[in-house]
This record gives C-alpha cells, sequence and structure tokens, in this order.
C-alpha cells in the first residue's frame, strides 16, 4: 500500500468514528491525577464537571465547575477546539478562583456515544499544571 493510499485510508477511518458533531452536547466529569500544587498525596483533591455545546464539529463552547477540597468552588467556561481528532486545545477561565487555564488533551472515543480523556492544563494564577483525567457522555442532536 503506498503512503497516499494508507493517508487517504486512515482519513477516512477517523472522519467515520467521529464521536461529536455540530449541535451535539457533551457532558463530562474528570478529577486531577497530578497537580503541581499537590505537596502530600492524597492531602487534597480537584474534581471538574462540565457540559460543551458542538457549535461546529470542531469547535464547542463549554460551562461547569471545578471543586477543590481546600478552597472555593469555580464557576468554568471555556471553548475546545480539536484541530485534528482525538486531540484538542482548550482555554478555560475559572471564575471563583479568578484564574484562567490553558492546555491541551485527548479523547478516545469508546462507543458513539461514551468517552475516556486525558488533558494537561497550566493555571495562569500561580503558574500551576495540573493532569486530569475523566470521562465523557456525547447526548447526539436529532438529525
Amino acid at each position: 500500500m503506498t503512503r497516499l493510499t494508507a493517508l487517504i485510508f486512515f482519513m477516512v477511518c477517523s472522519l467515520a468514528a467521529q464521536a461529536q458533531s455540530t449541535g451535539d452536547f457533551m457532558f463530562s466529569g474528570g478529577f486531577d491525577l497530578l497537580k503541581t500544587d499537590y505537596d502530600k498525596a492524597f492531602n487534597k483533591a480537584q474534581l471538574g464537571l462540565e457540559a460543551n455545546y458542538f457549535l461546529v464539529r470542531h469547535v464547542s463552547l463549554g460551562a461547569g465547575v471545578d471543586i477543590w477540597t481546600d478552597q472555593e468552588t469555580s464557576f468554568v467556561m471555556g471553548v475546545r477546539w480539536y484541530p485534528a481528532d482525538p486531540f484538542f486545545v482548550r482555554f478555560r477561565g475559572l471564575i471563583g478562583a479568578n484564574d484562567a487555564a490553558i492546555g491541551g488533551g485527548w479523547a478516545k472515543a469508546i462507543n458513539d456515544n461514551w468517552r475516556v480523556e486525558a488533558m494537561g492544563d497550566f493555571y495562569f494564577n500561580g503558574g500551576e499544571f495540573g493532569i486530569r483525567a475523566g470521562v465523557s457522555y456525547v447526548l447526539k442532536a436529532k438529525k
């Protein structure tokens, strides 16, 4: 198989494996596996819950909440851009923590609705970095 044929084959397969499209909602939850401000194992935790609406197939707007065990809960608003599935880049504003985060991640579809996600975020206020893992459920738009 030539390289061009292989490239076309993988591109067609990736288009068929899409887990989201315009008008879909995605509900996700995840927790921080590692964060640079963790100084003792199991001393504190951070959990995130969010909902995303896909404006177009590669861009979603999201809102949610981040919950910390050692400080206030933050309302979160953000955007995700999928330049090449399954990878995405995201920007989030955390209202309550008065912070913003930029990061990237990977979302692997398990089936038509469920996916597993892993992401890393850099928090501007304090220069912290976190690695988060979670799951998402895609609620497909009626076509």
